[in-house]
Formats: structure tokens, C-alpha cells, sequence
């Protein structure tokens, strides 16, 4: 009960010191993340999760500066001020999206539905809003004090340990955006969205219409939608008629820049259907159609020759076909095109490596890793060091890749095991002490790995009837199958429970089975 009780205070002094005060609406709100973490927290995952979901827009670099234009002007009227940015992401989802400490995007792919800039305004505003309230910074907190809750209980149970389970996830950029809003947090930025365009000289019936967009493009049940704005935002009538009842609140009038919107935005629009054929050979290509991927890359290159992504795309296909001298050309193509995408230069670095180019293929697959670590890279340069007999470099690049949940991931774990069992065989193999039906102590090895193994020797060590510490090797005579267990008799008979609580077991020797 004791402990139950510092549960409970620990648990309150967590709640009154994460009182803080909304910026935006002036009420209190619980949050255990300081200011200082979200405008940290935003700057270390803007980079990366731009390059993971296409990087940025370059083809049209007055795009981004244009939406930028129209972000800070709103920002300058907003209730909380940040570092806010605004970039265009190159990405056909429509969607948009805050990152804590004001990091901002919309995807190309919202900004072609859009009709005009008050509409462009409302969808910015609305993710200032989010950002200005702290509204991930909420949502974090909610998921912080269930972990503390988990944890309470725990201490209050059973007493064990528990450091590791406040951590965060490594993917805590991919959290952030998954995460819905809740409804109350969705209707603020809704409300005082429409307040910062009034303020900013924008008329607020965008928001309005684009709401209604929204819901009509909603019910039909479009899958790029839906994995777009709509994951995160979800539409409704509810919120329609609620910013019909805002627009009631604030000045009439406002710009609606229509004009100047279209002007800023006639390239994305007219290059649209070059995005749509290279969607279409994405499609095409995963089928496994690739004489109708081939040919809808090259309608899309035709149509917007200066688009990286295109050529890159081209040459996935003349790598598909190990066609490398042409894959080369168009990643080099690429590359030049948009410098700093990490897409283009892992993908060089493939061909490279299967035309033994080692140093180019290293050099590419390091300078991908810069722009954004993947486990495709880090395979990569494994291979690279392994075949270059850098075993001890190779076994780091393989460990960092079979931390992740992928088949690559779990290629990487046998390769690892491959490099390294031999070498440190108990770190791959378990050994545990048991005692058989018949009262006669034994040992079970357990092989996890995705390997045959052979040769296997145990070491157990035991102390005898005499109160002397001793030693002795057990062999196993068969193969021991990938993710199988044995048993090895040892022969001592039935040992009492003193003996048997002695016992250790240690795989000294194993093998890779050919």
C-alpha cells in the first residue's frame, strides 16, 4: 500500500507542475512538454520527415517562396510566435501538416484542389493554430501520463523495474503525424484559424467553402484523400456549420486572392498531368507492368522534364532490368536536378555496388545517409565493407539495420549471424537449465537465429557433491535447425535443489551449417 500511496503523489506533482497556459486561448492545459522540447523537437524531425515523404518541391522554387508569403502573413497575426516555416512538400497526397514549434508543409497535391488564396489560408492558419496551442504537445502529454499510469501500477504490483518504459519511440516524427487531433483541438484550429485570416486581411468564407470541399470530397470515399488530410483532419457537417457560425462572429469582407493564386500556382496546375501519369507508373510498375510503367515515365518526363522524381523513377526500371549504364544516366540526371534528395543517390549507390563501383557506391550511399538514414544505406555499405573484408565494419552496419522490422531488417540479422556467430556464439544461442520427468537435470539450447547451426558445445559449470566449482564441455552431435531447440543429458543424475540452483550453461562453440 506504501508504495501505492507514492504512486499517487508522484502522479499529483506530475499534474499541477504540467499546468500551462494555452498561448491561444488563455486557458489552463495540461502538457509535460516544455516549449524548449517542441521547438527542439520540431527542428530535429522537419528535415527528415520531408525527405521521407518526397522532400521538397524544387521544380517550382516560387512555389515555396509564394506559400511561404502567405504562412508568414498569417503567422505575424497569430496568438504565439515561433519560427514558423512553410515549405511545399513534393508529394501527390493532399494533405498538410504542423510539426511542434511551428514547422509547417502542404503536399502539391492539396495545393492543385485549392481555388484561390483564402482557401490556401484557411488550410495554413488552421495548422498555425495547431502549432500556436501546442495541440501535439497535448496529445504527447496524454500518451505520457498513460505511460506513467502503466507505471504506477507496475510499482504498486510487483515492484520491478521500469526505466525503460517512458521512453520514446525512435519514430517519434512518424508518431507526430499519425496522431489524431481530438475534436475540441480540430474546432480550435478551426476557430481561431478563421481569426488570424480575418486579422491577416484574408476573408474567412475560405474556410467555409473548403470545409465543404471537404466533406463532399469525403463521402467519396477517395483513398488518396483518405490517407491524406483526411487521416488527420477529419471532415464533418459539424465543423462546416460551425465556421458558418464564426464567419457570424467576424468582420465581413477579406481577400480572396484568386487571381494572384492561380497566377503562383499555373505551373503546379498545368504540370498536373505529369504527376498524375508518373502516380499511374508507380501503380503500373508495382503490378509488375512494366512496359506501361516505361511508358507513362516518359509521358511524364516529356510533360515536366525538370521533376528529379521522374527520372529517378526511369531509373528503377532500367535497374529492375539490369540495364545499369541507363539506370546511372537518369539517377545522375536526377541527382542534378534536385541535389539534396536522399532517394536518388541509395539508388545510384545500388547500381554501383552491383557493378563493383565500391568507392561511388559508398560515396552515394553515405551522402543518402545524410540527408536521411535508412536501412537500404546501411545494407548497402555493409555489403560493401564485407566484401571489401572489413568484417568488424560490416557487423556494425548489419547490427543497425536488423534493428529494424523489416525483411531487410531480418536479411541484415542473418547476415550479422553469418559475420559473427562463430566469433560469439552465446550471443546468438541460449541455453537454459531444466530438469527432465525423470528428475535428472538437462540443458535446452535454443537457436533463434535464421541459421542452421552445427557443432554446438556447451560449457556448464556445477558444483559437486564435495562444494567444489567445476566444469565441463557437452556437445551437441546434430544440427541444431534455424529457430529450433535440443536437449543435452548431463548425466548427473537427480542433483538437490542447491546443486541444480549451481548450474550454468554457455555456448562456447557453434558453426554455421553449409
Amino acid at each position: 500500500m506504501k508504495q501505492v500511496t507514492i504512486y499517487i503523489a508522484v502522479a499529483s506533482a506530475v499534474l499541477l507542475s504540467a499546468c500551462m497556459t494555452n498561448p491561444v486561448t488563455g486557458q489552463k492545459q495540461f502538457s509535460l512538454v516544455s516549449e524548449q522540447q517542441e521547438l527542439a523537437m520540431g527542428a530535429q524531425q522537419y528535415a527528415p520527415l520531408r525527405q521521407s515523404q518526397g522532400g521538397d518541391y524544387q521544380v517550382d522554387l516560387a512555389l515555396t517562396a509564394y506559400v511561404n508569403q502567405v504562412g508568414q502573413r498569417l503567422a505575424a497575426v497569430s496568438d504565439r510566435q515561433l519560427p514558423y516555416e512553410f515549405k511545399v512538400l513534393n508529394n501527390s497526397v493532399p494533405n498538410a501538416w504542423a510539426l511542434p514549434g511551428g514547422k509547417i508543409v502542404i503536399n502539391r497535391g492539396l495545393l492543385v484542389e485549392l481555388h484561390n488564396e483564402a482557401e490556401l489560408a484557411a488550410v495554413l492558419s488552421h495548422e498555425i493554430t495547431h502549432a500556436a496551442a501546442r495541440h501535439t504537445a497535448v496529445n504527447m502529454s496524454k500518451g505520457q501520463l498513460l505511460q506513467i499510469a502503466v507505471m504506477g501500477a507496475s510499482v504498486a504490483s510487483q515492484g520491478k523495474s521500469y526505466g525503460n518504459s517512458a521512453q520514446m519511440g525512435a519514430n517519434i516524427g512518424a508518431q507526430l503525424l499519425t496522431t489524431q487531433f481530438s475534436r475540441d483541438a480540430e474546432r480550435e484550429a478551426d476557430y481561431y484559424g478563421m481569426l488570424y485570416m480575418s486579422r491577416a486581411g484574408y476573408n474567412p468564407e475560405g474556410a467555409v467553402a473548403l470545409q465543404q470541399t471537404f466533406v463532399k470530397l469525403s463521402e467519396s470515399r477517395s483513398t488518396n484523400w483518405l490517407q491524406g488530410m483526411f487521416a488527420s483532419h477529419p471532415p464533418s457537417q459539424e465543423r462546416v456549420n460551425s465556421n458558418r457560425m464564426r464567419l457570424q462572429e467576424l468582420p465581413a469582407g477579406g481577400d480572396y486572392g484568386e487571381r494572384n493564386f492561380l497566377a503562383k500556382t499555373a505551373h503546379l496546375r498545368a504540370a498536373k498531368p505529369a504527376y498524375d501519369a508518373y502516380d499511374k507508373a508507380q501503380a503500373a510498375l508495382a503490378k509488375g507492368e512494366t512496359r506501361r510503367a516505361r511508358s507513362l515515365i516518359q509521358k511524364a518526363i516529356q510533360l515536366e522534364p525538370k521533376e528529379g522524381h521522374f527520372h529517378a523513377f526511369s531509373g528503377d526500371i532500367y535497374q529492375k532490368n539490369k540495364q545499369y549504364s541507363q539506370a546511372i544516366k537518369q539517377y545522375n540526371e536526377a541527382s542534378y536536378l534536385n541535389p539534396n534528395f536522399f532517394y536518388y543517390y541509395v539508388q545510384r549507390g545500388k547500381v554501383e555496388q552491383q557493378l563493383k563501383s565500391y568507392q561511388k557506391a559508398e560515396a552515394d550511399y553515405k551522402r543518402g545517409i545524410e540527408l536521411l538514414p535508412t536501412a537500404d544505406a546501411y545494407y548497402g555499405l555493409a555489403g560493401i565493407a564485407r566484401a571489401s573484408n572489413r568484417n568488424d565494419e560490416a557487423k556494425q552496419y548489419y547490427t543497425a539495420v536488423a534493428k529494424s522490422q523489416s525483411p531487410l531488417g531480418k536479411a541484415a540479422y542473418g547476415d550479422l549471424v553469418d559475420l559473427d556467430l562463430a566469433a560469439n556464439p552465446a550471443q546468438y544461442l541460449s541455453v537454459q537449465i531444466g530438469v527432465l520427468p525423470d528428475g535428472n537435470a538437462a540443458l535446452q539450447v535454443q537457436n533463434p537465429t535464421p541459421r542452421n547451426v552445427q557443432g554446438v558445445i556447451v560449457r556448464v559449470q556445477y558444483t559437486d557433491a564435495a562444494g567444489q566449482v567445476r566444469q565441463l564441455n557437452k556437445s551437441l552431435p546434430s544440427v541444431l535447425a534455424a529457430g529450433s531447440g535440443a536437449i543435452i543429458k548431463l548425466g548427473f543424475g537427480a542433483l538437490s535443489k542447491e546443486q541444480l540452483a549451481s548450474l550454468r550453461g554457455t555456448v562456447v562453440r557453434a558453426n554455421i551449417s553449409k
